[in-house]
């Protein structure tokens, strides 16, 4: 009976599986949560920053609403990234932002395209938001496909909204300055998730980054464009959004704090719609005490890339695993001869939680995020025992 009112396309759409909360996997495994290696949703090991902490310690008004506006934050933003305030929103977690861009350019059955393997959110947010969902396959190194995309968009005259995601999830790989240039040419909004961009850093930038550290240099502002970001991108084409998130570099994915960058189009429209009180009083202060703590944000990435790097190429010795090379904050692995489900499950005994894949794409992996060096070492001597 109750079927008549809710939407054909919602009752026909598949849920997005989230990562079980810890306190259940705790529970379920037996094990106090400080035994667990968790490393299976690409969150930052460290978590937040002591200022963040003292920040939350110390906050007073969390009786009283929250700015609209985001100002402060937004303030500290345009600063960090050094880009005009007016162009900045903020959201809870990208994941927000990606749904108000659907949910303001999108009339029912405009087509979104999308390039899987790639982040759910994209395929789900576009069928609660009545889009038409087409994906254009990456290949088989999870490169763009981009005469496919091109093609997609002339075969589709309402399509209106490209995904992209560099580094990708959930394979790490990058998009290449050319690629996305062609790809701006399209009439459509391309949407660039770069929710991981803080860990694509190449050899040099990483070592002069390390010398700094090492001679306690102060950072400033810079950091936040010295990895590969397109942010300033939005300036030069009005049909790029860029979005960011406080959930891998600041590890607050508890808090739910993001941001982009948007078209002046774009920008009325979404603040017209956005939920007014979306960035809660915490969450504000723990960003912007993130934003005054760059030292130890840096130093967190340093070492988040080292073990990152290091996974990679102690994978690479196992001989049932396949990794692939990424500029992310995990590591993607085909499990070859073993069935990798069984694997995930054998790792969860041991208390060790990494994320399984089993789809198109993505058939028989596994995903590993960059822990602490103690928790690559379980992670490595148990890959092996097994």
């Amino acid at each position: 009976m109750t079927n008549k009112f809710v939407r054909p396309e919602i009752a026909e759409m598949e849920p997005y599986v989230p990562i079980v909360p810890f306190e259940v996997l705790s529970a379920r495994l037996g094990r106090a949560p400080e035994e667990i290696v968790k490393l299976d949703a690409n969150e930052n090991p460290y978590g937040p920053s002591p200022k963040a902490l003292e920040a939350l310690r110390n906050g007073r008004f969390f009786h009283i609403y929250p700015d609209p506006e985001s100002n402060q934050l937004r303030d500290a933003l345009s600063n960090y990234v050094q880009m005009p305030k007016a162009r900045l929103l903020t959201g809870m977690g990208a994941d927000e932002l990606i749904d108000l861009v659907l949910r303001v350019v999108l009339s029912p059955g405009d087509v979104v395209i999308d390039c899987p393997p790639s982040f759910g959110m994209y395929p789900f947010s576009t069928a609660v938001n009545s889009g038409q969902y087409v994906p254009v396959w990456r290949n088989e190194d999870f490169s763009l496909d981009v005469d496919g995309i091109e093609t997609a968009v002339a075969q589709h005259p309402t399509a209106k909204i490209l995904f992209l995601c560099s580094p990708n999830n959930p394979d790490g790989s990058t998009i290449p300055d050319a690629d996305l240039r062609r790809l701006l040419q399209l009439p459509v909004l391309v949407v660039l998730d770069e929710a991981y961009v803080d860990f694509d850093l190449n050899r040099k930038e990483r070592e002069e980054r390390k010398d700094k550290a090492e001679k306690n240099f102060a950072l400033s502002a810079s950091f936040a464009v010295q990895n590969s970001s397109r942010i300033h991108w939005t300036l030069e084409y009005d049909n790029l959004a860029v979005l960011r998130t406080f959930s891998k570099l600041a590890g607050l994915a508890g808090l739910r704090v993001g941001y982009g960058a948007f078209p002046e189009w774009l920008l009325p429209q979404l603040w017209k719609i956005k939920q007014p009180y979306n960035i809660n009083v915490a969450a504000s202060l723990a960003a912007l005490a993130s934003l005054e703590d760059q030292a130890w944000l840096q130093e967190k990435v340093q070492l988040l890339v080292a073990e990152r790097e290091r996974l990679f190429t102690e994978l690479g010795t196992i001989s049932y695993l396949n990794p692939f090379p990424s500029q992310s904050n995990f590591i993607l692995c085909r499990v070859n001869g073993r069935d990798a489900r069984q694997l995930k499950l054998d790792l969860e005994q041991a208390g060790i939680l990494v994320r399984y894949f089993n789809k198109p794409g993505l058939d028989n992996c596994i995903r590993i995020s960059a822990g602490r060096p103690e928790e690559t070492d379980k992670l490595l001597m148990t890959l092996k025992e097994l």
